[in-house]
């Protein structure tokens, strides 16, 4: 992490860079304020020290058939191996957010790895997003993400006996396709995406799932998730989905103004972080 402090006539102004602390910084500056510089010096290595998020990401790079794929990779503390968590963008790209996510798993003791499945572009519209993930081919996407399984499984700082993924909006379309696509995946976590209705596809999940959905998205509405479901157990495959009556697409992102649950999203990534700790965590 770089931070840069710098004193003027208007107060402290702090910059962090290279990490998501950034999203809290200015919550805390006004209370650093007027504080001589060497008590403010001992403040920013307290809040940097507690801070709940997990060190800055690596740039990775990995072969996926004859190209090369991108993610950031997010480690946790203490020693290995540890259970890894492959994190799947939403149509945006690897935006804050997503990264926000990845940290917040590493926080809580996993490798992760957010893939840019863009090549490095991210959406900062609807219409480039749309454009994007129109453009993105569906075979290359899966195929980085078996990738991705592929590099952390080699990894002497991972178990590869405890690798999951997890995806919102497209990407837990992807989620869902990694699942059938990759058969040491233990376990995948899908956030109102789209979802395999052929059995001969849904026979070849492994995974343990969880689903979480809003019952008024259009796109995945309740009787596509519920035949989904209905088909897993069928098959004798665990799953476990939840549809949130209220709530409709992309509910847990705090950047979708109209359409964020704060207490629905809330018990979504409790599901989560509890659903991973019982599947990957020994």
């Amino acid at each position: 992490m770089n931070i840069f402090v710098d004193m003027d006539v208007r107060g402290t102004c702090l910059l962090f860079s290279g990490s998501a602390i950034s999203t809290h910084c200015m919550h805390f500056i006004f209370f650093l304020m007027g504080f001589p510089m060497k008590r403010l010096f001992l403040l920013v290595l307290l809040f940097v020290s507690v801070s709940g998020f997990a060190a800055t990401p690596q740039k990775v790079s990995f072969p996926s058939g004859e190209e090369q794929a991108s993610a950031l990779l997010y480690l946790p503390s203490g020693p290995g191996p540890h259970p890894a968590i492959v994190v799947i963008q939403e149509w945006w790209g690897v935006n804050d957010w997503i990264k926000e996510q990845a940290s917040r798993f590493a926080d809580q003791g996993f490798v992760a790895l957010a893939v840019d499945l863009y090549r490095g572009q991210v959406a900062t519209d609807s219409d480039m997003a749309h454009e994007l993930s129109r453009g993105l081919p569906q075979d290359r996407g899966v195929r980085d993400l078996v990738a991705a399984v592929q590099f952390l499984s080699e990894r002497s700082d991972v178990d590869p006996a405890r690798i999951g993924a997890v995806g919102w909006c497209m990407g837990g379309g992807y989620a869902a396709q990694l699942a059938v696509a990759e058969p040491k995946l233990r376990a995948v976590a899908i956030n109102y995406g789209a979802l395999p209705t052929d059995k001969a596809a849904l026979s070849r999940i492994h995974a343990a799932v969880l689903g979480n959905f809003g019952g008024l998205d259009r796109g995945i509405p309740p009787a596509d998730v519920n035949a989904f479901a209905g088909s897993m157990k069928n098959l004798g495959k665990p799953v476990d989905v939840k549809i949130y009556p209220d709530a409709g697409h992309a509910f847990e992102n705090p950047n979708n103004t109209q359409g964020y649950k704060p207490e629905d999203a809330k018990d979504a990534q409790q599901r989560i972080q509890h659903f991973f700790a019982q599947t990957l965590k020994p």
